[in-house]
């Protein structure tokens, strides 16, 4: 039987959503990356709409961004983990997470999938995963999220 091959890589973006999945992408980036000391750069994105500026203050959104971010950084903390986090304002998620990915020469992106449903029971991807997996220059990974005990 083959070895198995570990890939390496040398920066990963991870693309935090501010739900359950954030947790389990964090772990996941840090232990990928952990071997060869690879940077991890956490990204979290407040989308606007297209009435407010990109440089417009959302102040109520910002702080709830930054609880996102610094609950991603307690995780790598706790995990003995360096990683950069970064708070982005911008029109689309994906479009975001993928220029981020893009001008940080990543080789990895990572990317959290909440287990849902549309109304009358199908499965929702969203946006953001297909524009990423369609457009980012690197590796994409994507994880979903364990179904919930009511989904089963």
């Amino acid at each position: 039987m083959p070895e198995a091959i570990t890939p390496v890589f040398r920066r990963a973006v991870i693309a935090l959503s501010g739900g359950s999945i954030d947790a389990r992408i964090v772990r996941l980036a840090l232990e990928v990356t952990r071997h060869n000391h690879a940077e991890v750069i956490a990204v979290h994105v407040v989308e606007l709409d297209w009435t407010q500026p990109l440089d417009a203050d959302a102040a109520e959104r910002s702080e709830e961004a930054q609880r996102v971010l610094d609950a991603a950084e307690g995780i790598a903390e706790s995990l003995h983990g360096k990683m950069e986090s970064v708070l982005v304002q911008a029109r689309d998620v994906g479009a975001a997470i993928v220029d981020e990915a893009a001008a940080r020469e990543a080789d990895l992106l990572i990317l959290g999938l909440p287990y849902r449903t549309r109304f009358g029971g199908d499965f929702a991807i969203g946006r953001a995963v297909p524009y990423a997996l369609k457009n980012a220059p690197c590796a994409v990974w994507v994880v979903r999220e364990p179904m919930g005990e009511e989904s089963r």
